[in-house]
């Protein structure tokens, strides 16, 4: 049986501390999986090494691509490029820290031929590490999605799905922050996908600083999820696929990995 082609991107400001050690247990991971993958770091307009330390590994490994944003995009952003530039059957996201275990991977790929799921959605089995003000927003923000867009997720901002490629090609995303997971997911669910759920175990984060529950983080959430919640109540025109901005740069180029 053939097996499906991956890309596995990795959203990252500021991640310098991280960078090498997830690219590094990634290439172990995707060569287990699969015989044509890529991995790509969309750098969102890092202050720190980040952008460096990519481009280096870049430069190593063919399969290994950084695109930068001159311009932090935030969550969103980051995401959407990440989407926009992947190129295989299967596009899979994590964040830079790592928070599962990377070989969880095999399980959801089986769960996607078994189940012919469209997309694969990871919830945490415990969170009780992040302390109670995380998962008491957790909680209250999940509840809202699910009662608000009838939609039975368990963790749905959890930074661990796998979709196939006929889902982005059907669905246009426009969240700039962190609602973007829930903006996924809806629309796809939406669309007619087939979504399931699967259970990790979580690993927090140890080095650097998580900003996803800072006050601004949460109210662009809220203003997203108005303004997906009035679409969804007043459709208009059809949803179009992720494209990448402008304002990116991609590393390598054509040039630099021997295109013509």
């Amino acid at each position: 049986m053939s097996r499906p082609s991956l890309s596995l991107f990795f959203p990252a400001w500021n991640e310098e501390e991280y960078v090498e050690r997830t690219v590094s247990r990634a290439k172990v991971v995707l060569e287990r999986l699969a015989d044509d993958w890529e991995i790509i770091i969309v750098n969102d307009a890092s202050t720190d090494r980040t952008r460096e330390i990519a481009e280096g590994l870049s430069k190593r490994d063919p399969r290994i691509r950084c695109v930068s944003h001159e311009v932090n995009q935030k969550l969103g952003g980051s995401m959407k490029t990440g989407f926009a530039s992947s190129t295989k059957d299967i596009v899979i996201y994590s964040d830079m820290d790592l928070p599962f275990d990377l070989d969880e991977l095999e399980r959801a790929l089986h769960l996607v031929d078994y189940l012919e799921a469209d997309m694969i959605c990871a919830f945490r089995f415990d969170r009780t590490s992040e302390g109670p003000k995380r998962i008491i927003y957790s909680y209250v923000y999940n509840a809202l999605i699910r009662e608000l867009f009838a939609v039975n997720m368990k963790d749905i901002n959890f930074s661990f799905k796998v979709v196939h490629r006929r889902v982005l090609e059907s669905i246009d995303l426009k969240s700039e922050g962190s609602f973007i997971d829930a903006e996924l997911v809806v629309k796809a669910i939406r669309k007619g996908f087939k979504v399931f759920q699967i259970g990790v175990d979580y690993f927090p984060r140890t080095r650097g600083i998580s900003t996803l529950a800072s006050p601004q983080v949460i109210l662009k959430m809220i203003r997203e999820l108005a303004s997906l919640y009035g679409d969804t109540r007043n459709p208009g025109n059809p949803t179009r696929p992720v494209r990448l901005p402008r304002d990116v740069t991609a590393f390598p180029t054509k040039k630099a990995s021997g295109a013509p």
